[in-house]
């Protein structure tokens, strides 16, 4: 059950960043799955595309059809970036920058840096959302650009966006070491580490362009989550204008993916504080999958009906779309619950009570000692990451109006999945790196805390140190559930 009171107990977090410099994984791992991605991603999604739009959506016809023909067929189905496919990329990330860049919008600080730089945004997100919507939808209505391009080159946008962005990566790399925009950076001396990224190793942080330019709001939320919204509509036009109507799963996926994206612009200054932003390193890993995997992987399911539309009839229409806007409704009010918190300083109410909380400090590599408060209450009380479930099922219920005569429209849900798994592991891992020296003491009283609030309502307990971890009667509680940035 989630605490219900507060607790005015402080913790102390011991420790230093550098402590928190070291991969997730095993190295052997880790190597692994950095060679792993950077080879194997860029074909996948040119795979998915062939499937999905020349294969009738069948992951066997494919393989039929490499197995047959072998390279040479993999090459053959390969599209090569064309100059529409340019044209269409360079007009589209022109006139985001522009937005990013002119539209007014309020100052927004982000979390202080392990360096102790402050980044500073402007926050017009939902404004450069509406205008690109209204933008896109206005050209095809007056007959000045037809959507239905956009789809019919979109195996060469892919294509070009695969090999442009894998330069921009580049270009992030020679820079990082070049012009770095601040004191967050640095080569941890490894190239492909550097390059790709990992955990808190790699290149930059908050790389900018000039002083105002962020490139990482660029890349993730304007060009990469933007494009899902576009694209969406783009699947949802090609339909109407194939088959004169929209067919209700695609109206189901459609209006999921607008509101799942039009929820994530409503509240991208809290975004700037998650783990994408504040601690992932720009590099392969982030800048490239938000280029080229967001629009391809993320926006999938959507491609798939363009050619399989399927009738769900208007009840089991209702039941998905309704479900899915409540997992939408429910993802964004746990961050929104985590985002008030720390904006009034734990001085608001969760669930119509005083939230419980958790005061902790900890060190940076600067060596100075700061302060956090961790919210234990609301959505947060219900288990470590909560959020994430809602997320996930928000993926399933756009999906499902594809039915399930084949797999590959669900890989987004088993991708984010173990995205998500992922983050949660490393999330927790770079908590427990802070708190490894904590005292039986210390943790005694976390536990009393915790106890008290009635996270563990009606249990007895006992004190067991193995590996930062604790067991209460039969349940194991990770420290990192004491996360020093909420």
């Amino acid at each position: 059950m989630a605490p219900t009171t507060k607790s005015k107990s402080t913790t102390k977090m011991a420790g230093t960043e550098s402590e928190t410099n070291k991969t997730v994984h095993s190295p052997l791992l880790t190597y692994f799955s950095m060679i792993s991605l950077l080879s194997l991603c860029p074909p996948f999604v040119i795979l998915l595309w062939y499937t999905m739009v020349h294969a009738d959506g069948s992951v066997i016809e494919t393989w039929n059809y490499l197995r047959q023909h072998g390279l040479q067929g993999f090459m053959n189905i390969w599209p090569r970036p064309t100059v529409v496919a340019w044209k269409i990329i360079a007009c589209y990330a022109a006139f985001e920058a522009a937005l990013q860049l002119l539209l007014p919008g309020k100052r927004v600080e982000g979390p202080i840096s392990p360096a102790g730089n402050r980044p500073v945004y402007k926050a017009n997100g939902v404004a450069a959302y509406a205008v690109t919507i209204i933008t896109y939808l206005g050209l095809w209505w007056f007959g000045i650009f037809n959507p239905t391009v956009v789809y019919d080159h979109l195996g060469e946008i892919y294509s070009a966006l695969i090999f442009g962005s894998f330069i921009f990566c580049i270009f992030l790399y020679i820079k990082g070491h070049l012009a770095p925009s601040s004191t967050d950076s640095g080569s941890c001396g490894n190239l492909i580490i550097d390059f790709y990224w990992v955990k808190d190793l790699g290149m930059e942080l908050y790389p900018r362009i000039g002083k105002n330019f962020d490139i990482k709001v660029f890349t993730n939320c304007r060009f990469g989550m933007m494009s899902w919204a576009v694209l969406a509509l783009t699947y949802c036009i090609k339909q109407y204008e194939a088959n004169g109507r929209v067919s209700d799963s695609m109206l189901v996926n459609t209006i999921l993916m607008l509101v799942y994206v039009s929820k994530f612009f409503w509240w991208e200054d809290g975004y700037w504080n998650t783990m994408d932003i504040a601690h992932d390193r720009a590099g392969f890993y982030i800048c490239w999958g938000c280029l080229v995997w967001v629009p391809s992987i993320y926006t999938s399911p959507g491609m798939y009906l363009v050619n399989h539309p399927v009738h769900l009839g208007t009840q089991l229409a209702l039941y998905i779309l309704v479900a899915g806007i409540l997992c939408i409704y429910i993802n964004y009010d746990c961050d929104r619950q985590r985002q008030e918190f720390r904006r009034t300083n734990g001085k608001c109410l969760v669930w119509g009570k005083a939230p419980s909380k958790i005061v902790a400090s900890y060190t940076t590599s600067s060596g100075e000692t700061k302060t956090s408060l961790l919210l234990t209450s609301g959505w947060w009380g219900l288990s470590r990451h909560f959020h994430y479930v809602p997320e996930i099922l928000s993926a399933f219920f756009w999906t499902v109006p594809a039915l399930f005569n084949h797999f590959l429209p669900y890989f987004y849900v088993l991708f984010l999945t173990i995205l998500l798994l992922d983050r949660a592991k490393r999330d927790d891992d770079r908590c427990r790196s802070k708190t490894k020296h904590r005292n039986k003491l210390e943790v005694r009283e976390i536990l009393e805390i915790i106890l008290r609030e009635g996270s563990i309502q009606g249990h007895s307990w006992n004190l067991l140190r193995h590996d930062e971890s604790l067991t209460v009667k039969h349940q194991t509680l990770s420290l990192a559930y004491l996360k020093p940035y909420g």
